[in-house]
C-alpha cells in the first residue's frame, strides 16, 4: 500500500487525521471526545489481487452522535486511499455488539452520498457464521481496476462458499 498524504486527508476533512504509530493506520478526535481509528490492513483472507481490510474502530466506546463530520474525515481518508493505491478495499462489521446490520447499512449511506460514488464498484453481502450470527460485507474498489471482474467472481464466490451449510 502506497502511503497516504496527510495534507490531503486534511484539506479535505472537517477533523484533523494524523497518523498513528500503527502502519496503515490513521485517528482523529470528535468535537464530543469520540476517538476514531481508521486503517487498512492487508487481506489475503477472502480476495487474493492486492486487497485491504478497512478498520473503522471507536477506541474509547464513547457514543458517537449523529455527526456529518465523521463521515466526511472517514471518506476524505477512504479517498485518499483510493488516490493512492488501485487496490481493493473488503469492510466487515464488527459483530461484538449486535450492531454489525446497523454499521452497514450507516456505511452503504454514507458511500452513497459520496459525490465520486460512480467511478467506483461497491458489492455488498451477508455471511452467516456457524453460531448464527449474521456477518456484513461490502467490496469496494475502482472501476478502472484491471482485475475488475475477477475480484468481483472471487469475492462473490467467497460469499457463496462461506454462505454453504456443511453437509
Amino acid at each position: 500500500m502506497k502511503p497516504l498524504s496527510l495534507e490531503c486527508i486534511n484539506k479535505r476533512s472537517p477533523y484533523t487525521v494524523e497518523q498513528t504509530s500503527n502502519t496503515g493506520f490513521y485517528q482523529f478526535f470528535t468535537e464530543t471526545g469520540v476517538h476514531y481509528s481508521v486503517g487498512f490492513m492487508k487481506e489475503d483472507l477472502l480476495l487474493t489481487k492486492d486487497s485491504y481490510q478497512l478498520i473503522i474502530a471507536n477506541v474509547n466506546n464513547h457514543k458517537s452522535p449523529r455527526d456529518k463530520r465523521v463521515r466526511d474525515t472517514i471518506v476524505a481518508i477512504i479517498d485518499e486511499f483510493f488516490n493512492q493505491n488501485n487496490s481493493t478495499l473488503l469492510y466487515i462489521c464488527d459483530t461484538g455488539d449486535n450492531k454489525q446490520q446497523m454499521r452497514s447499512r450507516l456505511f452503504e449511506y454514507w458511500f452513497s452520498t459520496y459525490q465520486y460514488k460512480t467511478f467506483f464498484t461497491m458489492i455488498s453481502s451477508t455471511v452467516m457464521d456457524i453460531d448464527g450470527t449474521i456477518n456484513f460485507a461490502t467490496l469496494i474498489l475502482r472501476n478502472d481496476n484491471p482485475f475488475l471482474s475477477e475480484i468481483i467472481t472471487e469475492f462473490t464466490e467467497s460469499i457463496q462458499l462461506l454462505n454453504q451449510k456443511p453437509t
